[in-house]
């Protein structure tokens, strides 16, 4: 470990990050070398970005977790072991095809339950992709289970994309927001001081696929194509806003739970049988876009430029120009200030990963309403 620590204090490690997110389309992998000052880590340099299918029938079984198919217990143990082994595969292979070893790896896994902030008993999230099966093929250290460290100091456990992204965007001027669209929409806000305020505002992804799917017969909407043809309906975007999570106070999140598949489906039986499928993806869009933007502007939530935008979301055009449209400041691509917005929440995990094995506590109240002072994250060890 020591020597692990001293590799990560020289800037010489090859730090990574590996996930499949809310949107389960496949496995995404960052490579950076981390900065850092005096135990803690201040910067990131992205090195690589790739995404790797799933391979096999692992696509479909995670698919079949996401909407919310029973698994009993067999079949949980046996996905979140033979996810762990494909996301200590991945990201191995993308370390090789670029001449690079790795010296520790940050795994998000694959999160199949989030309270969505409905549980009665208090929140629970649960991501699976056991890190000891994650570390035996990525032959390094791993780090995984970052959510409940966060839960259990009081957090709502997501969005824990702000906690890294000091470092990632070190370089943007205070105060700002990023973003992310993935199967759900989170906002990461850090103010001048370094404040930090980080929330779920509600599906992306998760609609627009889930419409995309049933509509189109495709798992997305290449670039919105289809959602541009489309006019708004302010009838179903006035009932579609009615949902109570719109409504709910920041710290909030989110998940599939909440608006999953049975969600989807019940606006799809509201609008009727007879509704444009173009009417109801641009609707989709701008349902995603008003949410974002009224939780922006009920907040303290000052930016000193665009909003950024990161994540799979951002190659839908129709989306982005619905967000623009909406915000005075604009929105900018995070390529613009050098983090590629697919790779973005992958390189959260491998920041993550730095600072748990540096011991650097990185939660505040402000992001998911955990107390501070907590180190996110579970180290598997790997011996050769």
């Amino acid at each position: 470990m020591q020597t692990l620590s001293g590799t990560l204090e020289s800037g010489e490690a090859v730090v990574g990050g590996v996930l499949s997110g809310t949107s389960g389309d496949g496995i995404d992998v960052a490579l950076t070398r981390l900065h850092v000052e005096q135990s803690r880590v201040v910067g990131c340099e992205s090195l690589v970005f790739e995404g790797k299918p799933f391979e096999g029938d692992l696509a479909g079984r995670v698919r079949s977790a996401l909407d919310g198919e029973a698994l009993d217990s067999r079949e949980i143990a046996l996905l979140s072991r033979d996810l762990g082994r494909a996301f200590g595969a991945a990201a191995r292979c993308v370390a090789e095809e670029s001449g690079l070893s790795l010296n520790l790896l940050g795994s998000h896994g694959q999160t199949v339950y989030h309270h969505d902030g409905v549980e009665a008993s208090g929140p629970a999230s649960l991501q699976i992709g056991d890190g000891d099966h994650v570390a035996e093929e990525a032959r390094c250290v791993v780090v995984s289970d970052f959510r409940q460290a966060d839960l259990a100091g009081g957090g709502e456990g997501a969005p824990i994309s702000v906690l890294a992204d000091d470092a990632i965007f070190a370089g943007v001027p205070r105060p700002m927001a990023v973003l992310n669209l993935g199967g759900m929409a989170n906002i990461s806000w850090i103010g001048p001081a370094g404040e930090l305020r980080a929330f779920d505002t509600g599906p992306a992804g998760a609609l627009l696929d889930g419409f995309s799917r049933r509509l189109l017969g495709r798992p997305f909407d290449p670039g919105g194509a289809q959602a541009a043809r489309g006019e708004v309906r302010g009838d179903w975007l006035e009932a579609w806003s009615q949902h109570p999570f719109f409504h709910q106070d920041p710290p909030k999140s989110t998940g599939r739970d909440t608006f999953g598949e049975a969600w989807v489906q019940g606006l799809l039986a509201s609008a009727g049988l007879d509704a444009d499928p173009a009417d109801l993806l641009r609707s989709a869009v701008e349902l995603v876009a008003k949410t974002v933007v009224d939780e922006l502007q009920a907040g303290p939530f000052a930016i000193s430029g665009p909003l950024w935008l990161a994540g799979g979301g951002v190659h839908n055009e129709c989306l982005v120009s619905a967000l623009d449209a909406r915000l005075p400041g604009g929105v900018g691509i995070s390529r613009e200030v050098g983090v590629d917005p697919d790779a973005r929440e992958a390189l959260v995990f491998a920041v993550l990963a730095g600072r748990c094995l540096l011991g650097q506590a990185t939660t505040q109240p402000g992001a998911t309403g955990a107390r501070s002072g907590k180190i996110l994250g579970k180290i598997s060890q790997y011996g050769r």
